[in-house]
């Protein structure tokens, strides 16, 4: 117990510590709300919200309203810039209408998930161990934070330019990662209801040319954002463009991919058609059926 609060201590210092650089980097050429930058303004406001949400979710020792949470950040955030950016344009504009699809469909997808399953399993001992569940929750303020913080840099700079190439070519990488999670998640979904897929695990439409699509999908979509964003970055808020690789390593290595294939490997490790799926199928990238 001991070694995880500490591991967790340094969690919460650790997410604190990356925010507040990031932070500061980010506000160079921000806008200003009372002599403070918007995007460092935006920074604290998605800690300190995940904070907030934090002590009803301890209180009742729940983990119901987590993912939830941090798609309500996302979309409070644009709600933010849109009240105190007065030099928003287009490219600020398309920014929020994306974001927002995007955060309004996963928070509506994981909340309803849940909600069905009971619980999530991630958080069965999580919850119940104070400092651990707080660091849990102030890595999504710092998750939300980090993602969106290309996107965000350019919806609170006072800079201005038309959206050209760069966010055409963006919108449409941002559009085809979202078409491959959503469609993905939905196989997915549907391929669960059915009964006669209980303990089975999915290698059907996306599912048969990547292990994880739907990760896939949501890298594209972000470096799609990044794109969009990028004319208008220079200096230190370059830094920003950390956002699409901080998604790719915490889906990759951190929470998603790997959790999930330790998962599988242990509830089908010893299945002949799971081990033949896993050496045909790239884990994340995908590729046509029979490429090798």
């Amino acid at each position: 117990m001991q070694n995880i609060t500490v591991i967790s201590l340094v969690g919460i210092a650790g997410a604190l510590v990356v925010g507040s650089l990031l932070g500061i980097a980010g506000s160079q050429g921000s806008v200003q709300v009372f002599g403070v930058p918007l995007f460092l303004v935006c920074g604290l406001f998605a800690f300190v919200v995940q904070w907030l949400a934090f002590i009803p979710a301890w209180f009742f020792q729940t983990e119901h309203y987590f993912d939830l949470t941090g798609s309500l950040t996302y979309l409070s955030l644009m709600v933010l810039v849109l009240a105190f950016n007065p030099h928003l344009d287009l490219r600020g504009l398309l920014i929020i209408a994306l974001v927002s699809v995007w955060a309004l469909r996963l928070g509506s997808f994981l909340f309803l998930r849940i909600r069905r399953a009971g619980f999530d399993r991630r958080f069965t001992r999580m919850k119940t161990i104070f400092w651990q569940f707080l660091m849990t929750w102030t890595l999504q303020g710092l998750w939300v934070f980090v993602t969106l913080s290309a996107g965000l840099a350019a919806m609170t700079s006072v800079e201005s330019r038309p959206p050209g190439s760069f966010a055409l070519l963006g919108g449409c990488l941002w559009l085809a990662g979202f078409l491959i999670e959503v469609t993905a998640d939905r196989q997915k979904r549907r391929f669960r209801e059915n009964p006669a897929n209980h303990n089975r695990f999915i290698r059907e439409g996306f599912w048969a040319w990547s292990r994880h699509p739907n990760y896939f999908g949501e890298i594209v979509l972000w470096i799609g954002i990044a794109v969009i964003a990028l004319p208008v970055l220079s200096g230190w808020r370059l830094a920003t463009l950390i956002s699409p690789l901080f998604v790719f390593v915490l889906l990759n290595y951190i929470s998603g991919v790997r959790m999930l294939e330790s998962r599988a490997d242990r509830q089908w490790g010893n299945d002949a058609e799971y081990l033949s799926y896993k050496r045909r199928t790239p884990t994340l990238i995908p590729l046509p059926p029979g490429h090798t």
